[in-house]
């Protein structure tokens, strides 16, 4: 948890940033005789029965499609509670002059293909559990995805990565818990942005 930002020598920026979001929100301090305010970290969490914790990823990656907003969380929780599904990753990608393109990408249970059987029902479970809109324009299968050290899906950078940034720019291998993981999306990437030029008069 940072103490103080850059050029914010009253803490102003700070608690905007992190303290803000729930005004009126307390819990006694320890050992202080004052009284502390809840802290907006920005990612959904979970709490399971057993007492543990599973943190989904950031809550402020929205995806906005025809005006609806969803986090990427929501897609993740239905799409992960499949059967044939381990892990995936969501990213709305956004060209100028086109329509926007949200890509799922899907590491299977091994035996598992993605075939157009379970793109298919990957589709049809989006679409009765969440919405039409939720339904993405691609789903494309990966070998794992790619996370931090503390075990976050990176989102921004293949975002980043498939709307044509650098990887070495997008993307620090050396904070990353599986940084191979990179190298399909770079693979993918050049394939990917070719489709999505805008044709040439």
């Amino acid at each position: 948890m940072p103490l103080r930002l850059l050029n914010d020598p009253n803490g102003q920026r700070l608690r905007e940033s992190y303290f803000d979001l729930f005004p009126g929100v307390c819990l006694p301090a320890r050992g202080r005789g004052g009284r502390r305010r809840w802290r907006r970290n920005g990612d959904w969490i979970k709490i399971t029965a057993r007492g543990g914790a599973i943190i989904y990823g950031r809550s402020d990656a929205t995806i906005n499609r025809s005006g609806i907003r969803m986090g990427s969380a929501e897609i993740y929780s239905v799409v992960e509670a499949l059967p044939e599904v381990l892990d995936s990753l969501v990213v709305d990608l956004e060209f100028l002059g086109q329509e926007p393109h949200m890509a799922l990408f899907v590491v299977l249970q091994p035996g598992h293909r993605l075939d157009d059987a379970l793109r298919s029902a990957i589709e049809a479970r989006i679409r009765s559990s969440l919405s039409p809109r939720h339904v993405p324009n691609a789903i494309l299968e990966i070998p794992e995805v790619p996370r931090t050290l503390s075990g976050k899906k990176m989102e921004v950078p293949i975002k980043k990565l498939l709307l044509g940034q650098p990887l070495d720019r997008v993307a620090n291998r050396g904070s990353m818990a599986n940084p191979a993981s990179l190298d399909w999306f770079a693979s993918y990437a050049p394939r990917f942005l070719e489709t999505r030029r805008a044709p040439t008069r």
